[in-house]
């Protein structure tokens, strides 16, 4: 999106939340995140990441991490859902990472997330605000990416392997 006009907001999630920002988002909070947010969707690329290079990154004044808090029943949790945003040096804006818990689903909190995602980007004065998926991610993701105004320039697909117990 080049454009926050262009941004079709996602409807209002049944129940409360909020996206704050991690500032500063330690190694340990991040990895926390990372794996809870994304082992169901085999997040892995960065496991290989050992703690410098790690805290590197996150001290890096490009990136930008939030968390999704949400009220579950009479409790809420921090760790709903997660979002890395990356400034590049076009001024482009780069969704990193965004996903949600799998205890928070079907709670109309993915079109949300994205909207706040988009928001977040071009609030930190973004010229484009771009994100990549693939064949591994919710089967939500690409429908919810659409429907709020992305268009698909570029397609891929990655395999596992499944384990061997």
């Amino acid at each position: 999106m080049s454009s926050p006009r262009q941004l079709v907001p996602g409807q209002q999630p049944s129940v409360q939340a909020s996206l704050d920002r991690i500032d500063p988002c330690t190694v340990g909070t991040w990895r926390a995140l990372y794996r809870q947010i994304g082992e169901p969707w085999h997040w892995h690329d960065r496991d290989a990441w050992d703690q410098g290079a790690m805290a590197a990154h996150l001290a890096r004044p490009e990136i930008r991490i939030y968390r999704v808090k949400a009220e579950l029943g009479p409790e809420w949790t921090d760790a709903a859902g997660f979002l890395e945003l990356e400034r590049h040096e076009d001024g482009s804006v780069e969704i990193a990472y965004i996903g949600l818990d799998q205890r928070v689903l079907g709670r109309r909190l993915g079109g949300w997330l994205v909207t706040q995602a988009v928001h977040t980007a071009f609030a930190w004065d973004a010229v484009r605000v771009w994100l990549h998926t693939c064949t591994l991610d919710a089967p939500a993701a690409l429908p919810n990416y659409l429907a709020r105004g992305f268009l698909i320039t570029r397609a891929e697909t990655y395999h596992t392997t499944g384990s061997s117990n």
